[in-house]
């Protein structure tokens, strides 16, 4: 049996939330609120009127992640210590079959009936530390400030590329300045995220055992602690490389349908393209990936999925290496108990 009696689903936009009040699958109560805390305490105590019996302690909250605009909300639910299922909106969505219909106030419904029918799957949300929270942020950060220069500088090296030199430095000059300041804006924030690692031990070793794999950069160990919130939400290797869209799946059907196994489009794009890059590095590195790629190529296999093995093994040894506490080692040798 569930732990609660009650399940409210909160639909989060910008300027307002939505609350949905379910018990045993019908939906007793709808309010809503702007996204202040104390707009927010005064929906809970409104709720507690209204649904005879609701508290804190017997409810899930549930909500989509939608990014900044759940801060607000989070931190309140965290404060009065509610139990909070963070939950992805793609996952909800997938859940409720043909929809007809759509406002903030169905959403809302929607959530809490999902929860209530999912209630044995839940999962409660467990905040990251503030550490954790600034070095996700800088993260972010250093993605715009790369995509941003990669606006300035690309269409400059294309002009040099097709001839037309004198174009190219006269747009290189026009915005020089603005190269200039993003490249050490990007040093900068490489260094805060240097400087915060370097200040927490959890950290630090996390990022020394993460970093040790072959070909694990700084930025690729890094977001696999923001990703993995320091390994409490993900703590199984399998479960994080279905995120990072690593592991292949089956695609087939009765006896017509018989493709080769492929990635899945639903993953962590950002986090596949830094593991690739990795795996790119490791090959080149003396060891097992290096070893093992050879061996694949040399077998006939395609060199995409060889390396799409390779994106895999990294992110096992990241999880055994944090697991067993115990830097990668290139020439482990296994032996019999």
């Amino acid at each position: 049996m569930s732990k609660y009696t009650y399940f409210v689903g909160i639909d989060v936009s910008k300027e307002h939330l939505d609350y949905a009040v379910v018990q045993d699958g019908k939906v007793l109560a709808n309010k809503r609120s702007n996204s202040t805390p104390k707009a927010i305490l005064r929906a809970i105590k409104g709720l507690e009127k209204q649904v005879k019996g609701l508290t804190i302690a017997n409810t899930l909250f549930c909500l989509e992640h939608t990014g900044i605009y759940t801060y607000p909300l989070l931190d309140t639910l965290k404060q009065e210590g509610a139990n909070i299922w963070l939950e992805q909106a793609i996952q909800i969505q997938r859940s409720l079959g043909v929809l007809r219909g759509k406002n903030d106030a169905i959403d809302a419904r929607r959530i809490a009936l999902y929860a209530y029918k999912n209630r044995k799957e839940a999962r409660l949300w467990v905040p990251r530390r503030k550490v954790v929270a600034q070095l996700k942020e800088l993260l972010n950060l250093r993605k715009r400030f790369l995509n941003s220069l990669s606006r300035f500088t690309k269409p400059i090296k294309e002009l040099k590329s097709h001839g037309n030199p004198q174009i190219a430095k006269l747009i290189e000059d026009s915005c020089q300045g603005s190269i200039e300041g993003a490249r050490k804006d990007l040093t900068s924030i490489e260094a805060k995220i240097d400087e915060l690692i370097c200040q927490d031990a959890q950290l630090n070793r996390l990022y020394e055992l993460i970093s040790s794999v072959d070909g694990v950069g700084k930025v690729t160990a890094v977001q696999i602690i923001v990703d993995t919130n320091e390994f409490k939400d993900i703590r199984e290797g399998k479960k994080y490389a279905c995120h990072s869209g690593v592991v292949p799946f089956e695609h087939r059907s009765g006896s017509s349908v018989h493709l080769r196994s492929r990635v899945s489009h639903l993953a962590n794009k950002c986090t596949k393209t830094l593991l690739h890059m990795a795996a790119l590095s490791a090959i080149r590195i003396s060891g097992e990936f290096k070893d093992y790629y050879q061996r694949k190529v040399a077998e006939g296999k395609n060199k995409m999925s060889v390396i799409n093995a390779i994106r895999n093994k990294i992110v096992l040894r990241v999880f055994a290496c944090v697991r067993n506490n115990k830097v990668y080692q290139k020439n482990y040798v296994y032996t019999l108990a």
